[in-house]
C-alpha cells in the first residue's frame, strides 16, 4: 500500500449526496479478479452518454479536472453495499483522498486499507471548499495527514481528526497483510514449535 504522508493536488467537485458505491462502480464491472483497471468504469453511468460515448457535462470529463487527485463530495459519500472494489476504481482513476462532511463507515474504512485517504470535514467547510473550486477551475489544496490538516493557498485551513491507528497504516504503507508480515518471524517460530510438538506426540 503506498504511504500517505502530504499530498497537494487538484480538487475535482462531486457535489452530490448519497453517493452509493452502485454509482462509484456499477455491478456489472465487479466481475475482474484484480485490483486495478477499474479506474475506467468510474462513476460509468454518469460518465457516459446512452450511446456509450462520454457526457462532457460530467465533471470528471472536463479537461481541468481529468488530473484531479482530490475529490470533494457531499455527505454520505460511499453508501450503499460494502464493495471494496469502489475504492480499488477512485484509487485506479488517481485520486488519493477524498473530502467530505460524512461517510458511509465500511467505505471509510475500506479506503484507509488501500492507501486513500477520506479526508471527514464540516458542512460549511466543505462548501467553502466547493466555493474555492467555483472561482479557480483548477483549484488545488494541499492534505498533510502528519498535521491532520487541509489548506490551500488562498488562507483556508480546516483540521480534520482520524483514528490513530488508520493514521499510522495510512503515513507507513501498510495494510492488513503488512501489518501481518512484520510479525513473520513470530508467526514462522510459533509454527516450527507446532510441528515439533505434533511430531513428539
Amino acid at each position: 500500500m503506498r504511504e500517505f504522508r502530504r499530498h497537494s493536488g487538484i480538487v475535482a467537485p462531486l457535489d452530490r449526496a448519497n453517493v452509493d458505491t452502485d454509482q462509484i462502480i456499477p455491478k456489472q464491472f465487479l466481475k475482474r479478479i484484480e485490483r486495478s483497471g477499474f479506474g475506467k468504469f468510474l462513476f460509468y453511468d454518469w460518465a457516459h452518454l446512452p450511446d456509450g460515448s462520454l457526457d462532457p457535462s460530467f465533471v470528471l470529463n472536463q479537461p481541468q479536472f481529468r488530473n484531479a487527485s482530490i475529490l470533494l463530495a457531499g455527505r454520505n459519500f460511499g453508501c450503499g453495499s460494502s464493495r471494496e472494489h469502489a475504492p480499488w476504481a477512485l484509487a485506479d482513476w488517481g485520486f488519493r483522498a477524498i473530502v467530505a462532511s460524512s461517510f458511509a463507515d465500511i467505505f471509510s474504512n475500506n479506503c484507509m486499507k488501500n492507501g486513500l485517504l477520506p479526508v471527514l470535514l464540516g458542512e460549511d467547510q466543505v462548501q467553502r471548499l466547493m466555493a474555492g473550486v467555483q472561482e479557480n477551475g483548477k483549484y488545488c489544496v494541499t492534505i498533510d495527514l502528519e498535521k491532520s490538516l487541509v489548506t490551500d493557498e488562498q488562507g483556508f485551513s480546516a483540521a480534520f481528526k482520524i483514528d490513530p491507528f488508520q493514521r499510522y497504516c495510512l503515513l507507513n504503507g501498510l495494510d492488513d497483510i503488512s501489518l501481518t508480515l512484520r510479525h513473520e518471524a513470530e508467526i514462522a517460530a510459533y509454527e516450527a514449535a507446532r510441528a515439533r510438538a505434533a511430531r513428539s506426540q
